[in-house]
């Protein structure tokens, strides 16, 4: 079992489970960690998705850092149950909702609007990432941020629905895709 921690928040240094495998490929820490530098006081009282939970780290890092509901999307059971046991960790009450489901059908049938999101999908799963942008753009609020993380050597999608890439961060060979509203003021 490998362990992953909460780097920042009220929950700093909890330590989360994750099973190293093929398909479960958990956000390193220093990317998580910029992640929440980048959103900052953003993240205080909004709604964060985590579309492809894994181990649901990124979320529970959202609510680590202030979210003021975190919604954890993962379509296979054997990770869900992951994501159950790494929340039953949380000792403080908490509004963190975990769906158990497709992430295009949680995306056609969600009707909460989304501040924040944070796209993981299978590096090879292009199309799904696609589809999954498309989607999402129209559960997003208007001041929304949308972050996705892909391999660097994947070109980003520029536009997805209302929303622009503002920025492209890389860190070796990991990217992460920074997208906002095109209403939103700078």
């Amino acid at each position: 079992m490998l362990k992953i921690n909460v780097v920042s928040g009220i929950i700093k240094g909890l330590k989360l489970n994750s099973n190293k495998s093929e398909v479960l490929r958990p956000t390193k820490e220093r990317i998580k960690k910029s992640i929440f530098d980048i959103l900052g006081p953003k993240v205080y009282g909004k709604t964060f998705l985590d579309l492809f939970g894994g181990t649901g780290q990124v979320g529970i890092e959202a609510f680590s850092c202030g979210a003021g509901k975190v919604i954890i999307v993962e379509a296979q059971k054997k990770h869900f149950e992951i994501i159950k046991k790494n929340i039953s960790k949380i000792k403080i009450p908490h509004n963190i909702e975990i769906i158990n489901c497709n992430a295009l059908k949680f995306l056609k049938n969600n009707d909460t609007p989304i501040d924040i999101a944070f796209l993981d999908p299978p590096y090879s799963e292009n199309k799904l990432l696609e589809d999954s942008l498309d989607l999402l753009a129209k559960s997003m609020t208007t001041s929304g941020t949308i972050i996705t993380e892909t391999l660097s050597s994947q070109t980003a999608q520029n536009d997805v629905g209302n929303f622009s890439l503002k920025k492209r961060y890389l860190y070796g060979k990991i990217a992460m895709n920074v997208y906002v509203n095109n209403d939103t003021p700078n």
